[in-house]
Parts: structure tokens; C-alpha cells; sequence
């Protein structure tokens, strides 16, 4: 069983990519506003949401894309820590969604304390939805995934076999597919996780 969703380009990255930024601090700590960024971005194109892009959606282009992330720092600002939980996030994201006045968007915090099991259910039902997943990784014993170590970016695919889940992940305007429970067991008990976006019509 494979699905993947039907993101976006701009130019020639698959979504957004915080190196782009000339801001040095939103070049180094903007993965939470990148996230959100995207999200607003394929929610827009997914559900006719033109309230969450305030650019033209059918021309994606980059320069747009960074003046979003503008408007989109105040909300997720870099900081010393970093967004380093699931309900800062939450918090700043729900304030930019309360000043667009959206009334479709509904976030919850699932723990990396959860189970493996726990989290692949998510991860399928969400996928399922048509909904991408962001995700919170702080530290992880693995050293091959170094470049997402306290960092933010966003799953948009899963390929479950009888044995294992692979899920396809973006950032930096590109994508991986990777083991979820190698990402998931961290082998550290400070834990990341991932953000539940449900939409509810009007």
C-alpha cells in the first residue's frame, strides 16, 4: 500500500526551502515557518483556502514564497531553542490562522512518547486525508540522520509492506523516503512528534 501526495513546485524544489532566505536567522531556525509556509500553500491549492496564501497560488513563485515567510516569522520566530515543542507550534501557527480569520484548520500535539503503532496509524489516516504531517525531530542516536536533528519538516507519503513503513518526507525544497521507525525510535526521552491538522468545512 503506497500513497503520495500531490505537493507542489516552485521553480524547480519540491516546496519551499529556508535556504533561500536572506534573513541569516530564518536561514538557520525558519523549519517550523517553512512548514507552515508549504502547508498554507498546498492547503490552498487542496481546499480552495485563499485566505491561508496571500499570493497567487496558480504562479507559484519564489520570491512570493520568501515574502511569505515574512509574514510568517512573527509566528514561528527562530530562537535560541529553536520550536523545539509540538505546542509552540501549535501556538503560533493557531495565531496566524486566527488573524487570517480561518475557521477550517484544527491542530493536535501526538507525542514522540506514543507508540510506534500509534504513530503509524496517524501517519496512514492523515495521508489518507490528503493532509501533510509536520514533524519534530529533536536528538537521534542515528547519525546518518544528523540533517534533520532538531529540526522541522513535513511527511507527505507512506509506503506500508507487511514489515515496515517507509514515509516520504520533505525539506529544503527536496524529498526522502525513509524508515518511520527508525525516525521514530530516537533512543533519546526528550521527544519531538507530530502535529495532527484535521479541516472542518464551513
Amino acid at each position: 500500500m503506497k500513497k503520495e501526495l500531490t505537493y507542489f513546485n516552485i521553480d524547480d524544489h519540491y516546496g519551499g526551502n529556508q535556504n533561500w532566505f536572506i534573513d541569516p536567522m530564518m536561514k538557520l531556525g525558519g523549519c517550523a515557518a517553512v512548514t507552515a509556509c508549504d502547508l498554507c500553500v498546498y492547503l490552498n491549492i487542496l481546499k480552495n483556502s485563499e485566505h491561508l496564501y496571500p499570493f497567487d497560488v496558480s504562479y507559484l513563485k519564489k520570491a512570493d514564497y520568501i515574502k511569505f515567510s515574512h509574514i510568517m516569522k512573527p509566528y514561528l520566530r527562530p530562537r535560541m531553542t529553536g520550536i523545539n515543542t509540538l505546542q509552540l507550534y501549535i501556538d503560533g501557527f493557531g495565531k496566524y490562522l486566527e488573524d487570517v480569520n480561518d475557521k477550517e484548520i484544527k491542530m493536535t500535539a501526538f507525542s514522540g512518547d506514543n507508540s510506534l503503532f500509534d504513530g503509524e496509524k496517524v501517519i496512514i489516516n492523515q495521508i489518507n486525508k490528503d493532509i501533510p504531517i509536520p514533524f519534530l525531530l529533536l536528538k537521534h542516536k542515528n547519525a546518518q540522520l544528523k540533517e534533520l536533528v532538531w529540526h522541522w519538516f513535513l511527511i507527505v507519503g507512506y509506503e506500508k509492506t507487511d514489515n515496515e513503513l517507509s514515509i516520504k518526507i520533505a525539506t529544503y525544497g527536496g524529498y526522502n523516503w525513509i524508515s518511520f521507525k527508525e525516525l521514530w525510535n530516537t533512543g533519546y526521552e526528550e521527544k519531538g512528534g507530530m502535529i495532527i491538522i484535521e479541516m472542518y468545512s464551513n
